[in-house]
């Protein structure tokens, strides 16, 4: 629950204190929020005066949804290995997109779009794996077949996202963007709500 909560408070104060102009969920991109600047890059005018707040997000929201499967129970040796390896790089990816802010001023290794592409992988991988468990964490077989639909949509969307990147097409970016995080971290939330309605 944690990890989605962090994430969209986060994005939105970051793209709140961002006015001038006003900071666009559809056209923008995500990682924008976490670009102080002002500056111009990949087409777009970034200038989010709450960058650190958004980027600090960014690495609480992976670490949160690792803390959150580490503690999970009830998974045998392999799903559970699945699982973690999952969070991890899940973690990993949303770790680097915060530490190296996505202004497009690379001299070297793109660590954010490399963290940006392990976070959307395995944010949905994850979701599917843990709405496959769902009888083994104890949640009803409805939220189990939302949570694999969530990820498999986030990874339909990741295939449209990059898609548009690829042909330099524009149009609404930051939505198809938002359709490939959106749904997981969803996911973890209605996942954590449901296994906290359970210990209760």
């Amino acid at each position: 629950m944690a990890s989605g909560i962090i994430y969209f408070t986060g994005e939105f104060v970051a793209a709140a204190a961002w006015t001038d102009p006003p900071y666009s969920y559809t056209h923008h991109f995500i990682s924008n929020l976490g670009v102080h600047g002002p500056l111009t890059a990949f087409g777009q005018y970034m200038y989010s005066p709450l960058a650190l707040v958004m980027n600090t997000g960014l690495g609480l929201t992976g670490l949160a949804a690792l803390a959150g499967v580490a503690m999970l129970k009830g998974l045998p040796g392999g799903r559970r290995a699945a699982t973690v390896i999952s969070a991890v790089v899940l973690a990993v990816g949303m770790v680097l997109v915060g530490l190296f802010p996505g202004d497009g001023g690379t001299d070297g290794t793109d660590y954010h779009g490399i963290g940006a592409i392990l976070a959307f992988v395995a944010g949905n991988v994850l979701v599917i794996l843990l709405g496959r468990a769902y009888r083994l964490l104890g949640m009803s077989s409805g939220l189990g077949r939302l949570l694999t639909m969530s990820g498999m949509f986030g990874l339909l969307s990741l295939v449209v996202f990059g898609t548009m990147v690829a042909s330099g097409a524009g149009v609404l970016i930051g939505l198809f963007e938002r359709g490939i995080i959106y749904p997981f971290l969803i996911g973890f939330v209605l996942a954590g709500a449901a296994l906290r309605r359970r210990r209760a």
